[in-house]
C-alpha cells in the first residue's frame, strides 16, 4: 500500500462525539431488534396493505420490499460495526497500513451488501461497459449523483474489482450513521460542513487527501454536490450567468447533470497531478432520492446502465482556465451520453422528477 495519505481528525468535543456514536449504536441496535421481534406482525401489515394496491391499481409490492430493505439496511450496519471492532482489535487500535486496508475491505463488503439486497428486492440489473478503465490508481473518479443508492456503487463496483480504496468527500449529516463516523475517520475521508464560512479550510483539507496515492488509492467526489433536478440545473446556469458570465456559454449545454462545482473538482485535479480521471456515469436511478421517491414502485425491475471513461494524467491541462474547459468538456461528454440512453428507453430525468 505505499506511504499513507493523512487523516482528517473529528474537530467536534470529544464528549458530544463518544455521545453521537454511542446514541447512534444504540439506535440502530433497538430498531433492529424491534423490527425482527415485530416482524410477523410488520410483514402481514405490509402484505395487506400491498395487497390492497395491487387490487386497486397493480402497483408493485413496495411495502413488504421496503421492510425487508430497512431489516438487511440494520443488518449491513451491525456487520459493518463488528467488522471495524474486528479491524480495530487486529490493529492494536493504531493507524498504520493494516488498520486501513481493513477499513477499506470492510467498507467494500458493506456496501456490495446494501447494493445487493437492493438489487435483489428491486428485481435491478446492472449493465456495465468500461469497467477495467476504472482501475488501477491513482485516481481521481468523478461520479454524478442522481439518487441515494449510488453512494453504494463506486466502492461495491470499482472498489470491489480493483481492490481500491477510495478517500471520500461526503457530507457531514453522514456522521449520524456510526459506521461512516467510526470507519471514516480510520481513513483519509472529507466530511464537509456547508455553510461552514471556512472555504479555504475545506479546500486545504480536500487537498490533502491526494496525499500519497498509490496504484490501490482512489478520490471520489461528486462534482455536482447535490442530486441534479431539472429545477435546479436552470436555477445553476441562471446563477452562472450572473456571477460567472465567461463560463455560462460551457453550462448552458447541460440538459441531465447540474454544472460541476469547480472548487472541490479543481482543487483535486490541481493537487493531484500525477493521477489519472475516471468520469463514472450511470443512467437508470434518476429521481430515488428518497424512500418515498422508491415507494413509487418504480425502481422495480430498472436497468441500471453505468459506463466509464478514463483519462491519463498527462492529458489534463495544468492552467486554470483550461482546466475549466476541460473539465466542463468531460461533463458535457457524459450529460450527452445520459441523453442518448433516455433516447434509448431509459427513465429520464425530466420524467423521474415530475
Amino acid at each position: 500500500m505505499g506511504a499513507l495519505g493523512p487523516l482528517i481528525a473529528d474537530d467536534s468535543p470529544r464528549a458530544s462525539r463518544a455521545w453521537r456514536r454511542v446514541r447512534g449504536i444504540a439506535a440502530e441496535v433497538a430498531l433492529l431488534g424491534l423490527l425482527t421481534a415485530l416482524s410477523p406482525v410488520l410483514l402481514l401489515l405490509a402484505g395487506a396493505v400491498d395487497l390492497t394496491l395491487w387490487l386497486r391499481r397493480r402497483k408493485p409490492w413496495m411495502a413488504v420490499r421496503l421492510l425487508a430493505m430497512l431489516w438487511w439496511f440494520l443488518i449491513g450496519e451491525m456487520y459493518g460495526l463488528l467488522g471495524l471492532s474486528a479491524v480495530w482489535l487486529r490493529a492494536g487500535g493504531r493507524d498504520g497500513e493494516r488498520r486501513r486496508e481493513g477499513v477499506y475491505r470492510v467498507k467494500r463488503r458493506w456496501l456490495r451488501s446494501h447494493l445487493g439486497g437492493i438489487r435483489l428486492l428491486m428485481g435491478l440489473s446492472l449493465e456495465i461497459e468500461g469497467l477495467e478503465l476504472a482501475g488501477p490508481g491513482p485516481v481521481i473518479v468523478m461520479i454524478r449523483h442522481a439518487s441515494i443508492i449510488d453512494n453504494a456503487l463506486p466502492d461495491a463496483i470499482v472498489g470491489h474489482t480493483h481492490g481500491i480504496g477510495f478517500r471520500f468527500i461526503i457530507k457531514r449529516e453522514l456522521q449520524l450513521l456510526p459506521t461512516i463516523d467510526i470507519g471514516g475517520r480510520w481513513v483519509p475521508t472529507l466530511f464537509v460542513r456547508r455553510g461552514s464560512g471556512d472555504t479555504e479550510g475545506e479546500l486545504a483539507k480536500l487537498r490533502s487527501l491526494s496525499v500519497n496515492m498509490s496504484e490501490r488509492d482512489g478520490v471520489l467526489i461528486y462534482p455536482e454536490g447535490t442530486r441534479a433536478t431539472p429545477e435546479k440545473i436552470a436555477n445553476a446556469k441562471a446563477i452562472i450567468a450572473e456571477r460567472q458570465p465567461e463560463i455560462a456559454p460551457l453550462a448552458n449545454g447541460l440538459q441531465n447533470l447540474l454544472p460541476p462545482r469547480l472548487g472541490g473538482p479543481l482543487a483535486l485535479l490541481e493537487s493531484a497531478r500525477d493521477a489519472d480521471v475516471v468520469i463514472f456515469g450511470h443512467v437508470g436511478l434518476d429521481g430515488f432520492e428518497y424512500i418515498s421517491d422508491i415507494w413509487s414502485g418504480e425502481l422495480v425491475g430498472t436497468t441500471v446502465r453505468l459506463r466509464f471513461w478514463r483519462f491519463a494524467a498527462s492529458e489534463i491541462p495544468a492552467e486554470r482556465e483550461q482546466l475549466i474547459v476541460w473539465l466542463y468538456a468531460r461533463w458535457q461528454e457524459l450529460d450527452d451520453w445520459i441523453g442518448e440512453m433516455c433516447d434509448g428507453g431509459t427513465r429520464t430525468l425530466a420524467a423521474a422528477t415530475a
